[in-house]
């Protein structure tokens, strides 16, 4: 294997490791929580990790694991030493955000809030994310005993 091959690979595996440790710390996404995100196989993101490919990784699959994350698949691309260049694909405009999360926005940004006043909104937000759903029926019967 050629030097610049090497070097591309560890790039391009670097990329990758930083983006699943960001994942992991801002989202406290798991592996495969950011495989099901991106549309990208578990397998195939270890072995980037790994930098264990024989051959370039494919576009799209770098492009969807970018865009899974919200990261500019450009910088992919550059780690790879690719001299290619992609904007986001076209997908459904989504639908408007609602007024109380906008608020929890302002104050995630807003320099004055306290770290510890951010923290417990992020918690809060997790928390409320990832915990299971009821099943349809036991939400009725909630509502006939009320």
């Amino acid at each position: 294997m050629s030097e610049t091959a090497n070097a591309r690979k560890i790039a391009f595996a670097t990329f990758v490791r930083r983006a699943l440790d960001d994942a992991r710390a801002m989202r406290a996404w798991s592996g495969t929580e950011v495989s099901r995100r991106t549309g990208v196989s578990r397998q195939t993101i270890n072995r980037w990790v790994r930098g264990d490919w024989a051959s370039d990784p494919e576009a799209e699959r770098v492009v969807a694991f970018c865009e899974g994350l919200g990261l500019d698949p450009t910088v992919a691309f550059t780690a790879l030493g690719w001299d290619r260049t992609t904007g986001p694909r076209p997908g459904p405009t989504p639908p408007p955000m609602d007024p109380d999360v906008e608020a929890l926005l302002r104050r995630l940004i807003d320099p004055d809030v306290s770290d510890a006043e951010k923290f417990h909104i992020r918690e809060t937000i997790r928390y409320l994310a990832y915990r299971p759903t009821l099943p349809g029926n036991a939400r009725n019967r909630g509502k006939q005993a009320g």
